[in-house]
């Protein structure tokens, strides 16, 4: 996607980005284009709910069925041990000995480096589905990406072996646009998504963003319908029945500026440590992984034992813990609140570092719990707090300020246009504090170059 106008394709017709987008969208290669997108809707959508739905039912089996079926009651205080240290052990073995070196390498933050090539689809989906169903605090949003493309741009050389290498990056961003937009629930949040992370711009973003736009609005309707067929949900991203948002004063703006400041320096250390740790990681990669993964497990155990919650808050993405996070909030004291956010930062730095995913649903939670806390403050009321707290921590380590935005307006439905001026203000500040906290790149510590998917 990066490389949409790189270099003449190899059957010597111009590239996409010389052409003139108005001829472009006349001409019926372009309305070959749209057609194939909407047709490749259906089967991406399919497969990324199927692959939802196989990542919920292997953690349910992993944390749930296993230990019954061991003779326990319930998943005793240890379990998360064994289990982590064996998903540490299947990714580092994935990753080394399978092509593609499992996908996309999270504690660099949220990228595209073009589509993944056949051989590489069994390692990202092995990578991405032991991360994700045994513990790991990574998100499926990369890999789904990775698949999304990967398999659009395959079915683009199984229909036609010769085709143009800029229309087979189209059409494989369309893919990913199918595969992102249906587990966010809005296509328009998954366009600013991938504009953002490839940096499509120019008078040639409608040309691209066309295909994939009808492909995720496609797709979506795949999603709805798989949903009412099976009844396994719609994996969305809304949380519904929030409190209402009273209106905005003056003390909530400068509770922004705050927020912004305080994720900055948390989603900072963060990434660093993610940073300095994931060389060390992939020089031992079978023996380190398994070592990051106990850290993980201990780190969640630690919380358990410490206070009335599960495990399960610091293990796992925290997409499907969001919800309950926010609605019960009035079930959680503010040393637990402080206690969950330092625990869960220190498990996803050693995730981001090890296991294969995405960055952006630990990043969300870790910015609600810290809003829920500083909410035990004056001024602040709690889904302002989750508002700043998750728009200035997905910025922080994304770096993609109107996704963050989006992703939270999104998330909080008719309260995130209430609370988008403070949603603002928090990511403005955030980006700017973290440039101030960033090294210059050549003082940054070496990290493995990562894998080139093109």
């Amino acid at each position: 996607m990066s490389a949409m106008g790189a270099g003449p394709p190899a059957d010597g017709s111009a590239p996409l980005a010389s052409a003139d987008p108005i001829e472009l969208l006349r001409s019926r290669e372009y309305l070959g284009l749209l057609v194939f997108g909407a047709l490749i809707g259906v089967p991406i959508a399919a497969i990324a709910f199927g692959f939802l739905k196989v990542v919920d039912v292997g953690e349910e089996w992993a944390f749930t069925t296993l230990p019954d079926a061991l003779g326990f009651s319930a998943p005793p205080i240890w379990w998360p041990l064994p289990v982590l240290v064996v998903a540490g052990l299947l990714v580092g073995l994935t990753i080394r000995y399978l092509p593609g070196d499992g996908g996309h390498e999270p504690s660099g933050g949220l990228s595209v480096s073009g589509v993944a090539p056949p051989a590489a689809l069994p390692g990202i989906v092995l990578a991405a589905f032991f991360s994700l169903a045994l513990g790991a605090v990574v998100g499926p949003e990369a890999p789904l990406i990775a698949i999304g493309g990967g398999l659009a741009a395959l079915m683009v050389h199984l229909v036609k072996k010769d085709a143009p290498q800029q229309a087979t990056m189209v059409i494989g961003a369309a893919g990913s646009f199918a595969a992102i937009s249906t587990l966010l629930g809005s296509p328009l949040l998954g366009a600013f998504l991938l504009m953002e992370v490839a940096g499509i711009a120019g008078p040639m973003i409608g040309v691209v963003l066309l295909p994939g736009l009808l492909a995720a609005g496609v797709g979506a309707l795949v999603f709805l319908g798989l949903d009412d067929l099976t009844g396994w949900g719609t994996f969305s991203l809304a949380v519904p029945d929030l409190p209402a948002f009273d209106g905005i004063d003056g003390y909530q703006f400068l509770w922004a500026i705050g927020i912004g400041v305080l994720g900055a320096v948390l989603g900072t250390a963060i990434h660093r440590a993610a940073q300095r740790l994931q060389p060390v990681v992939a020089r031992r990669r079978v023996l380190v992984t398994p070592l990051a993964a106990a850290a993980v497990a201990l780190t969640a155990i630690v919380f358990a034992q410490s206070t009335d919650h599960g495990a399960d808050q610091v293990l796992f993405s925290g997409e499907a813990a969001l919800a309950p996070l926010i609605q019960d909030a009035s079930t959680w004291t503010v040393g637990a609140l402080a206690l969950l956010v330092l625990c869960k930062s220190v498990a996803y730095m050693l995730s981001l570092a090890s296991f294969r995913g995405g960055p952006t649903f630990p990043a969300m939670f870790i910015g609600a719990a810290g809003g829920l806390a500083l909410s035990h403050l004056p001024g602040l009321p709690p889904i302002a707090g989750v508002a700043m707290g998750i728009g200035a921590m997905a910025v922080a380590i994304l770096r993609l300020p109107m996704t963050a935005v989006l992703l939270t307006s999104v998330f909080l439905q008719a309260d995130g246009v209430e609370l988008m001026p403070l949603i603002i203000v928090s990511v403005v500040v955030a980006p700017v504090v973290t440039a101030r906290l960033t090294p210059p790149a050549s003082a940054e510590p070496a990290a493995a170059p990562a894998p080139s998917l093109s």
